[in-house]
């Protein structure tokens, strides 16, 4: 799901960025969300505020629990299959800001996994500084719209 490129209006800023949707979700009709626009092949979805998306993301990510997607290596390789991503880096970065093994069942019902799984693919989507604990830990606590 990384967006590597960026097109010249919003040079600097990344689409999860501009999208408020910093875990480059694609779009599947989410509540409130739309379809990203002004890109050449439109597929993530946009949200209203960073706080949606970012609770986006962690509603997909407790779908993914619920399947049984409970490792890392699971959930990113769906989350950012090969074909689109360097999904072994991927994995790397985000097992490190876990301190997990790739393979570790991890309890995505615990908040504070929950907000490390998020800050590191919000990393990984868009580079670092664009979302920071803070602003995760905000979006979380705020109550479901």
């Amino acid at each position: 799901m990384t967006d590597t490129g960026h097109d010249s209006m919003n040079a600097g800023i990344p689409r999860g960025i501009r999208n408020n949707n910093p875990g480059n979700l694609d779009f599947v009709g989410q509540a409130g969300a739309h379809l990203e626009t002004g890109v050449p092949d439109p597929r993530f979805a946009a949200f209203p505020t960073m706080g949606d998306g970012i609770r986006a993301l962690r509603d997909q990510l407790a779908r993914y629990g619920a399947r049984g997607l409970d490792t890392v290596a699971a959930i990113i390789g769906v989350y950012a299959p090969a074909r689109e991503n360097a999904t072994a880096t991927y994995i790397a970065a985000l097992c490190a800001q876990l301190h997990v093994a790739a393979d570790t069942a991890l309890d995505l019902n615990d908040p504070a996994t929950m907000r490390q799984m998020i800050c590191g693919i919000t990393r990984m989507e868009n580079g670092p500084g664009h979302v920071g604990m803070a602003q995760i830990d905000r979006a979380l606590d705020a109550p479901p719209t």
